[in-house]
C-alpha cells in the first residue's frame, strides 16, 4: 500500500480543487425538483465544472458516460444520467461528483430530497450525514484508519440501518482513487496509522434495509438488494495534527 502524504503546495491545490467543487454542488442542489431529468443535471454539471476551470473526473472514468453519478431511491451509487429518468415528488437522489484542477482531484457526494419526501427517507439522509461526522472524529494524526469506519458503522447499525460493504472510501490526490481503501463498517484490524498530510475521501453509503447490493446490467449502477432506499454522503478531507479539515464542505 502506497499512501501519499501531500506537501503544503499539494494541499493548497487540493483545497482549491475542492473549493471549486463546492460551487458546483451549490448550483446543482438548486436544480433538484420534480420533473427534471438526471441527464439535465449531468449537462449542468459539465457546464459548471468547465466554468470553474476544471475537468470532470468521472466522465469516461473506466467508461462512465457522465460527469456526475445520479443515483435515485434504491440506487446506492454510480447511477447513469439519462434523458428518460425524470425525478418525481418523493424521490431522493444522490449526486456524486468531482473535478480535476491543476492536476488534483476533488470528490464529494450528497443525497437530496425531491420535493416532499417521507419521514423515513428524511431520517435516512440525516443519519447518513451524521455518520460521516461521527467517523471523522477519529480522522486525525495518531489515530488508525479503521477507527473512522468503526464509528460510521456502529452509528448506523445501532439505528437499524445497513452499511454497504462492497464499496468503500479511498485516498485521493493526483489520482481520484488512491490508497488506502476506507471501509464504512467495523473491522477487526486497526488499519494504518494516520499522519498529517493524508487526503481521504470518506463516504458512508447507508441503506434503509439490508446492506447487500446488486449490480445492474449496465455494469455501473449499484442498487440495494431489497430495493429499499439508500443515501450517500462524501467529503474529501485533510488529516492534520488537530481536527480534520473538510476540503469539500458545502452549505448543506
Amino acid at each position: 500500500m502506497a499512501v501519499t502524504v501531500k506537501t503544503k503546495r499539494e494541499i493548497e491545490l487540493m483545497r482549491e480543487s475542492n473549493h471549486r467543487l463546492e460551487k458546483v454542488f451549490d448550483a446543482l442542489e438548486k436544480m433538484i425538483r420534480p420533473g427534471i431529468s438526471t441527464w439535465e443535471i449531468d449537462q449542468a454539471a459539465r457546464r459548471l465544472i468547465k466554468e470553474q476551470g476544471g475537468v470532470p473526473n468521472f466522465l469516461n472514468y473506466d467508461g462512465f458516460p457522465g460527469a456526475v453519478c445520479t443515483s435515485v431511491n434504491e440506487e446506492v451509487v454510480h447511477g447513469i444520467p439519462k434523458r428518460d429518468r425524470i425525478l418525481k415528488e418523493g424521490d431522493i437522489i444522490s449526486l456524486d461528483c468531482g473535478l480535476i484542477l491543476n492536476g488534483y482531484h476533488s470528490d464529494a457526494a450528497r443525497t437530496y430530497p425531491v420535493g416532499e419526501i417521507a419521514e423515513s427517507e428524511k431520517k435516512l439522509i440525516e443519519v447518513t450525514k451524521a455518520s460521516f461526522f461521527e467517523g471523522i472524529k477519529y480522522a486525525r494524526a495518531g489515530h488508525h484508519l479503521h477507527e473512522i469506519g468503526n464509528a460510521i458503522g456502529d452509528y448506523c447499525e445501532s439505528r437499524g440501518y445497513g452499511v454497504v460493504r462492497d464499496l468503500v472510501g479511498h485516498g485521493i490526490g493526483r489520482e481520484m482513487h488512491e490508497d488506502p481503501q476506507i471501509p464504512n463498517y467495523r473491522m477487526k484490524s486497526r488499519g494504518l496509522r494516520l499522519v498529517a498530510g493524508m487526503t481521504l475521501a470518506i463516504e458512508p453509503m447507508i441503506c434503509e434495509g439490508t446492506w447487500e447490493v446488486d449490480w445492474m446490467d449496465d455494469n455501473w449502477t449499484v442498487v440495494t438488494k431489497d430495493r429499499k432506499p439508500a443515501a450517500h454522503y462524501e467529503n474529501t478531507i485533510l488529516i492534520t495534527d488537530g481536527e480534520p479539515e473538510i476540503l469539500s464542505r458545502t452549505h448543506d
